[in-house]
């Protein structure tokens, strides 16, 4: 397994054999109101080479778990991020990854963050990691210790296709505006018509 740092990569299907992998984020609160729910939502982004998404459809996220390809399925949400491990993760079949996608991005936001005054500064032992998911190895991890005190939104990692082959990029860059400026990031309106 490799601890990736910013700008290291990870291979995940060169000499691998690996097919499907499942990425999951994990981390604890450190500090909240007692009385306010600390919600982290993981969010997903098949992306082609704008760097956007193609359609609503090729954005994965707590009310839309499962990519039309069946190459992306999202766990449950977890509302509170209690306990230990894991909190949310997604597999990705990459055998069924649509050829107009480069790149799979994985975020993060804090529902209702400004409501709640709550940010990534609230927020400890946040990680990505990239198992195989019939072998159950982990492939490789990236811890997320940047203090992310001012936003609400979070890029953690990649996985993009190069010549053929899948790769990890620990990307670890903090959004302000949360979920409504990732999406927009990514290409997906929030706005209701």
């Amino acid at each position: 397994m490799a601890n990736l740092r910013k700008g290291e990569r990870c291979d995940i299907t060169k000499g691998t054999g690996v097919q499907a992998v499942t990425c999951a984020m994990g981390w604890d609160v450190n500090a909240y109101d007692p009385n306010e729910t600390f919600d982290l939502d993981v969010l997903v982004f098949l992306t082609g080479t704008s760097g956007k998404v193609a359609s609503e459809e090729d954005f994965i996220y707590f009310n839309h778990r499962n990519h039309v390809s069946g190459a992306v399925q999202l766990s449950k949400d977890n509302r509170t991020g209690e306990g230990s491990g894991d909190d949310e993760s997604a597999v990705i079949d990459l055998t069924k990854v649509p050829e107009s996608v480069e790149k799979i991005v994985f975020a993060a936001a804090i529902f209702d963050a400004e409501k709640k005054m709550q940010n990534f500064g609230m927020v400890n032992n946040a990680y990505i990691k990239v198992v195989g998911t019939d072998s159950k190895e982990e492939l490789c991890r990236y811890e997320m210790d940047e203090d992310f005190s001012l936003e609400t939104g979070l890029i953690a990692g990649e996985l993009y296709r190069r010549n053929g082959e899948w790769k990890f990029n620990p990307v670890g860059q903090g959004i302000m505006g949360g979920l409504e400026a990732i999406c927009e990031k990514f290409g997906v309106s929030t706005r209701e018509d």
